[in-house]
């Protein structure tokens, strides 16, 4: 398989994956960019999402940075779940912003893959680090 081949594969599965994800849907996440052991999400931070403090949720800029952590470690069509994930929050996140997260591939084995995802605000402003580590189940999802 050439890689303009296993990049409409990777498209093809993420595509399955956002069509099946109702937690996802209701985030409001777009898929803005699919390759092979990559992806780049996007979401609008709305009224809902914030918590006691007035600030956001933490849970959702760690949920958005796990769907691009699944959307970059499942691509390749081999159910992969996640194993061991982290994150650090660098900046707070407010009503109105626009995050994205890119998921790079760190890591590409057999069994096992590493991922890191930054989450950036509309500012550019990173507002967030994960790291994920999956474990690949050896099924496929399409």
């Amino acid at each position: 398989m050439n890689q303009q081949e296993k990049d409409q594969l990777a498209i093809n599965v993420v595509s399955h994956m956002t069509d099946h994800d109702a937690f996802s849907q209701w985030m409001g996440i777009e898929v803005l960019e699919i390759k092979e052991g990559y992806s780049k999400i996007q979401m609008t931070i709305r009224k809902e999402m914030v918590n006691g403090f007035g600030i956001v949720h933490g849970g959702l800029p760690f949920s958005l940075a796990d769907s691009a952590f699944a959307f970059a470690c499942n691509n390749r069509n081999n159910l992969s779940v996640a194993l061991d994930v982290t994150i650090t929050f660098t900046k707070a996140v407010n009503v109105g912003d626009v995050l994205t997260a890119e998921a790079k591939e760190v890591h590409n084995g057999r069994s096992t893959g590493v991922y890191l995802i930054t989450v950036s605000n509309q500012k550019n402003e990173q507002v967030a680090l994960f790291k994920g580590t999956c474990f690949r189940t050896g099924k496929t999802l399409i």
